[in-house]
């Protein structure tokens, strides 16, 4: 906020040498004599008296001194108080993130546009996959929200959501399966394989893709998942060469498995999942990623 050479011109009084002031700024004491001249001649006044013996202050250099410290220190609590200004005013989000609600989507998209909001900070909050209706009972408690595939059955009106898009079916197997190279999969390249899927009950959309199979598909062999997903169901369906249904956005959760698109015709939201009863700075938020969603 002040002339950056005023604190050359105060170290160079309080040293009374160039070459002093020079080893405790860090510059060359040439730099240092450049400033002070260029100093004295935007002012049009002689601060300096220069004599082989060091460096002493004109009377218009001592009123000047004085001066700039002042102005230096008025300067240094000036912007104290206004980065305490913004820090008071700063909303804090806690996004909650595990490998199956990843953070990385909302992350991206509000890096694009960050800077027009700096009131606001992101803070990730990792939390373990148990079972989703644990991960949203935390939301508005642990953290403020997730982002990630949102089914309304497991919420129970405990949540709201805001949709960011869909993930579509997916199937996962390891590396070393026949049909790892392909690069979508129907419903009859299954046939004889053993697909684990989730426990009926749990979700409609997947309880829709269970009915589908076990009606129109009977050659395929169906396994329930031992429990919600989390990792170790994937670990599980590599460890037992089984194909499991998965989503596109869980692509990379497990580096032995691949993940290839299942031609279903169904689809499940992804987005924001928050409280039923947000802070006015979560909301504000949320207007404020909704309206980047509908420009």
């Amino acid at each position: 906020m002040h002339n950056a050479m005023l604190e050359v011109f105060v170290e160079v009084a309080d040293r009374g040498s160039f070459t002093k002031a020079a080893e405790t700024l860090y510059i060359s004491s040439t730099a240092i004599m450049k400033q002070m001249n260029i100093l004295e001649e935007h002012l049009g006044l002689q601060l300096l008296i220069r004599t082989p013996r060091g460096i002493h202050l004109t009377e218009a250099g001592k009123s000047i001194y004085k001066d700039a410290k002042f102005m230096i220190q008025y300067s240094k609590e000036a912007i104290d108080r206004a980065y305490q200004a913004q820090a008071a005013n700063r909303q804090i989000i806690r996004v909650g993130t595990s490998a199956l609600y990843p953070c990385k989507n909302l992350m991206d998209l509000w890096s694009q546009i960050s800077d027009e909001y700096p009131e606001f900070r992101l803070k990730v909050v990792p939390f373990e996959d148990t079972n989703t209706g644990t991960a949203y009972r935390d939301v508005g408690k642990k953290f403020d929200l997730i982002t990630g595939s949102y089914d309304p059955f497991a919420a129970d009106n405990r949540c709201q959501f805001l949709e960011l898009g869909k993930h579509r079916f997916c199937l996962a197997m390891s590396k070393k399966h026949r049909l790892s190279q392909m690069e979508s999969l129907s419903m009859t390249d299954l046939y004889g394989e053993t697909l684990m899927i989730m426990k009926p009950g749990n979700s409609p959309i997947n309880d829709q893709v269970r009915h589908d199979i076990e009606k129109e598909h009977p050659q395929i062999n169906l396994v329930d998942a031992p429990h919600y997903y989390d990792i170790e169901v994937f670990n599980y369906c590599e460890e037992n060469d089984y194909i499991l249904l998965t989503l596109e956005g869980w692509n990379d959760i497990h580096p032995s498995l691949i993940t290839i698109p299942f031609q279903v015709p169904y689809c499940i939201p992804y987005g924001i999942v928050y409280s039923t009863e947000p802070g006015d700075g979560v909301q504000h938020f949320l207007d404020i990623v909704s309206s980047i969603l509908h420009k």
